[in-house]
């Protein structure tokens, strides 16, 4: 082949000229790469950000939802448990009372009896039977009977009503006598013993 030599059209360049003309073409693609950069970058910040946005929101939206919801829920637990409590307070001694009925009964066929009974003794048997059914079931819904007699005083589950010289040395400071019982319910005092201590 024939080395083709260049026209007198085509001057041939120097090292500058083709440094110049390397130098525009990188800058042009330089600026090429900025401009596509810009345009591709805007479009991917404004999508981060605007999806960024969205999240959030949806998230506010979500945590408005949950908490409307739990404030509803709670809302209906308080007036659940308000009405529940007036219930429990008018129904509170339903259970002891239904338990105490058959007492009654028995209590009202001993009334009877009493009117018509020629024999004294079987009314006795019959009440001294009604009044140990009757301590039986207190005793099963946890009443107890204070022993207080022969005990050392003690306030927190005596009241002394009077004090009177002790009969015996070893009774001072001591329960001398019960004038009126005192009982726990659960081992809880709910009513002392009236007593009297010996001085």
């Amino acid at each position: 082949m024939k080395k083709e030599e260049p026209t007198s059209e085509e001057k041939p360049m120097n090292m500058d000229e083709i440094s110049d003309e390397f130098q525009q073409v990188n800058e042009a693609r330089q600026n090429q790469k900025t401009d596509a950069d810009v345009e591709e970058t805007e479009p991917e910040n404004n999508a981060p950000d605007f999806s960024a946005e969205d999240k959030h929101k949806e998230e506010l939206a979500l945590a408005n939802d949950k908490f409307l919801r739990l404030y509803a829920e709670f809302d209906n637990y308080k007036r659940r448990t308000s009405k529940e409590r007036v219930e429990l307070l008018q129904t509170a001694g339903k259970d002891v009372i239904v338990s105490l009925l058959p007492v009654l009964d028995d209590f009202e066929r001993a009334s009877r009896a009493i009117e018509t009974a020629k024999d004294i003794t079987a009314v006795k048997e019959g009440i001294s039977l009604v009044h140990n059914k009757f301590k039986n079931l207190l005793t099963q819904k946890g009443l107890k009977e204070m022993v207080s007699k022969g005990e050392v005083f003690d306030a927190d589950i005596h009241e002394a009503v009077t004090n009177i010289p002790a009969p015996d040395e070893s009774l001072k400071g001591k329960v001398v006598d019960v004038l009126e019982e005192g009982y726990l319910l659960n081992d809880k005092v709910i009513r002392f013993a009236k007593v009297v201590v010996g001085a």
